[in-house]
């Protein structure tokens, strides 16, 4: 049995301290109200505002243009009374809005952070069923690795769904259709498309839906562990017949409560947009991330001298998965990427737009 050296031990506790101390330097840092929102942007609009400031000199030596500004008709200083009233609206919505994104900043990392680890070791445990229902032969000497890496799942469950519970509880802004009132008409921050959509995005059937799911991967993952583990001692293949059954049910059960997972917790948090291969795509990216971790551990326990069982074609094997679903994951992406490029519809663009904006 592999077991941490001191070392590697040290440096996982140093690790996940600097985590920690960064998590919370992001949420010390984030702005705890508007006051601090306009020291910000002030602070980075230093030089725009000094630049202003200039224009603003060469404007004041113009003594008769200002005359005239003085003397203009009561009718047109309403008008103007009314138009700094609008600006001063909009300027306090602009004001929350940036606050509601930085203030989203640290929990949008740490959300993002543990839905990788958690969805990693789900692409482990849906490989692992896989192998079981296809009875494949090569895979039982690495059972030991894959089971290794689910061993994660418990933990990043229940951290999970604690982040999940926070959204609902309003401690951040990271799902927009779980806002205050976007789904009554009477609030100014009513949104038609989400209302129409409340009968599934709400907060009581969402959170449902992520605690049978959650609980759902991890009883599975208890009992084929707990079986595989038995059929060590056995002199019979009961244990193994049980986790084919286990198994074949599971993947039913994870082929849906996947696709309705990554509409739930990632491509809600753009409630106007949807895509139908959307839980393609996302399983392809975490089913290829598990093989990726499979093999890379596999490796390293095979450089320690573990593994004995273990050779090059247990590598190839899973470097052709690894070639295999990269090569899925990027027919999903551009065939999708493609056809809403060429079609120019703007509901649907607007989700590429968003991200690649940043980047021009």
């Amino acid at each position: 049995m592999y077991t941490f050296s001191s070392k590697l031990k040290t440096f996982s506790f140093i690790l996940m301290a600097v985590g920690i101390l960064g998590i919370g330097y992001g949420f010390l840092t984030a702005p705890k109200d508007i006051q601090e929102v306009e020291k910000i942007l002030a602070s980075d609009e230093h030089g725009s505002h000094g630049a202003a400031h200039e224009v603003a000199a060469e404007a004041s030596h113009e003594e008769a243009g200002h005359h005239e500004a003085v003397e203009a008709s009561h009718e047109s200083h309403k008008g103007g009374e009314h138009a700094k009233v609008s600006a001063a609206d909009e300027h306090e919505k602009h004001l929350e809005h940036v606050l509601h994104q930085l203030q989203n900043k640290p929990w949008s990392a740490l959300y993002v952070a543990c839905i990788f680890f958690l969805l990693l070791s789900m692409g482990v445990l849906a490989f692992y069923a896989i192998q079981y229902v296809a009875q494949a032969g090569w895979s039982p000497v690495l059972f030991r690795v894959m089971q290794g890496i689910t061993a994660y799942l418990p933990w990043g469950s229940v951290i999970f769904f604690i982040i999940l519970v926070l959204c609902g509880l309003h401690f951040n802004h990271i799902f927009v259709w779980l806002g205050e009132g976007v789904t009554d008409p009477k609030s100014p921050n009513y949104d038609a498309i989400i209302a129409g959509k409340a009968g599934y995005l709400n907060f009581p059937f969402w959170i449902v839906r992520a605690a049978i799911f959650l609980i759902g991967w991890n009883v599975y993952n208890y009992y084929t562990r707990k079986n595989c583990l038995a059929q060590d001692e056995a002199n019979d293949d009961l244990h193994y017949k049980k986790n084919f059954k286990i198994s074949a049910g599971f993947l039913v059960f994870f082929i849906v409560s996947e696709s309705i997972m990554s509409w739930d917790w990632i491509m809600s948090f753009d409630p106007h947009w949807f895509s139908t291969l959307f839980g393609w795509y996302v399983f392809a990216s975490f089913f290829v991330s598990g093989i990726t971790t499979i093999a890379l551990v596999t490796v390293y326990l095979k450089s320690k001298g573990y593994l004995e069982y273990v050779n090059t074609s247990h590598i190839h094997d899973l470097a052709k998965f690894m070639f295999g679903i990269s090569i899925f994951w990027t027919y999903l992406w551009f065939s999708q990427f493609m056809l809403i490029w060429y079609a120019n519809i703007p509901e649907e663009v607007t989700y590429f737009v968003t991200r690649i904006q940043l980047y021009n």
